[in-house]
């Protein structure tokens, strides 16, 4: 048996984490078993779905790097083969057409709530014999009796009364599939062996195993991952923070530190903490999903990030670090490669926006802290300035020793600590207070732009 995968969100709105995580699951249980992951788009809600929600999904996968094998298929472009499976239960007497008007239904649910009765429909059309001219949904016709029976790959064996399930609605009154339906159909269609998904479709599985038995189709096996909590304990919003996956693009995130965070958000092998790849693929399994909700810790995945910043191929962070820099309307070209950038502000940012932001000043002109100018930019501090840049104007090679020694004899020689020289010099080339090492960081200038800066800082005072 080849097992087939599949991600299937609803594009209502952006590419949440939860659902990245969801597609996670289903990605590595199909590369570990040489299976198929199939990408689903569920948009038989033609109110809520946009064009714009279904990119952001796209742009999403394409980031994270989970490449499907087959799709995306749009739900909205299989309506003739839902009608003609509704038509197929119609004619079996699995379904049936129910006229029963909203009022109807809404008088019905009144009247069981106030009983205290769970809500649901009572069968009324159940056992019509003539057809109506009337305006009617579809009902799936659910078995009365029995239970519905199936082993979570997570949750263990999960056991549903029939007498708790009513007949639901396959077919809207304008033809429209339900969610319910639609699913089941395309998982049939699609040969889905496993289903992994959130817990909220929980209540959804066995009525949709009733609707696979009713076709002579043999359910997928199901595994019902619990919800992302925040820190407080609640159900992951807006609220805590960026939820969307585009969102930690935006603010920084590389896609391998997301991946590796959201896939420890309720799986674990031991106490390893980091995963390449690779061993992602080789040591996952669905058996190892915790049953308990997970909460989400920025602090942490902040660590991560910097941890895959600080230890991933310098060429590779800096292609997601040209992003950044585009996004700012910063020139890269006016300035050192990014590669050279990532390699020395590495150990300074945990995020890739607050590396091309604290890398500005390598690019185009220079903007001074007039506070940091003040302070560390005086009238004593002159002298060492211009030695600085007479010695280093003298220099035919622009490498860090050479650089590095200018600035400790110009220290040396006026009898001046090396922090003395080195912040003044900083802030005269950078505008602030903060940048990697003085030498790398001019270096990285190059000495055009270095003289250049030096005399502008001199020219102020």
């Amino acid at each position: 048996m080849t097992v087939i995968t599949r991600f299937a969100p609803s594009p209502t709105g952006y590419l949440h984490v939860g659902g990245a995580r969801t597609a996670l699951y289903c990605w590595l249980y199909a590369q570990k078993t040489q299976g198929k992951f199939i990408l689903r788009i569920e948009d038989t809600d033609v109110e809520r779905s946009t064009p714009e929600s279904v990119q952001a999904i796209l742009d999403a996968m394409e980031w994270l790097d989970l490449h499907y094998d087959e799709g995306p298929y749009y739900q909205t472009k299989r309506f003739d083969r839902y009608r003609e499976v509704a038509e197929q239960l119609l004619k079996e007497g699995k379904a049936y057409r129910c006229y029963c008007s909203k009022e109807r239904l809404e008088n019905l649910r009144t009247e069981q709530t106030e009983k205290k009765e769970k809500p649901r429909y009572d069968g009324h059309c159940r056992d019509l014999k003539e057809p109506k001219s009337d305006a009617f949904v579809i009902r799936f016709k659910n078995p009365t009796d029995g239970v519905v029976e199936f082993d979570d790959l997570i949750r263990g064996k999960l056991v549903f009364s029939n007498k708790e399930l009513d007949d639901l609605i396959i077919a809207r009154s304008d033809g429209t599939p339900t969610y319910n339906f639609t699913v089941v159909v395309d998982d049939w269609d699609m040969k889905i062996t496993h289903v992994i998904r959130g817990d909220d479709h929980i209540n959804n599985t066995p009525r949709q195993i009733n609707i696979l038995r009713a076709l002579h189709a043999t359910p997928p096996l199901y595994a019902h991952v619990s919800m992302i909590l925040g820190a407080d304990g609640k159900r992951l919003s807006k609220r805590h923070g960026a939820v969307s996956v585009m969102q930690y693009r935006e603010d920084g995130f590389l896609p391998e530190a997301l991946l590796n965070y959201l896939v420890r958000l309720g799986w674990s092998y031991g106490d390893q903490e980091i995963f390449s790849r690779a061993e992602l693929i080789k040591l996952f399994d669905i058996k190892g999903i915790n049953k308990a909700p997970a909460a989400f810790n920025l602090e942490k995945l902040l660590w991560l990030n910097q941890h895959y910043i600080k230890t991933s191929d310098p060429e590779r962070v800096a292609k997601e670090l040209a992003w950044h820099m585009q996004r700012l309307n910063i020139d890269v070209t006016d300035g050192p490669s990014l590669v050279e950038i990532v390699k020395a502000q590495a150990e300074r940012a945990k995020t890739l926006a607050e590396m091309a932001e604290k890398s500005r000043y390598f690019y185009g002109e220079v903007h001074y802290n007039e506070e940091a100018f003040k302070k560390h930019i005086a009238a004593d501090i002159i002298p060492a300035l211009r030695a600085i840049e007479e010695g280093l104007e003298k220099l035919s090679d622009w490498s860090k020793e050479a650089v590095h020694q200018v600035i400790a004899d110009t220290a040396e020689k006026l009898d001046l600590k090396m922090g003395k020289v080195a912040q003044p010099l900083r802030v005269a080339v950078t505008g602030d207070i903060v940048s990697p090492p003085i030498d790398i960081t001019l270096v990285l200038l190059g000495k055009e732009k270095t003289l250049a800066r030096l005399t502008t800082a001199l020219t102020m005072l």
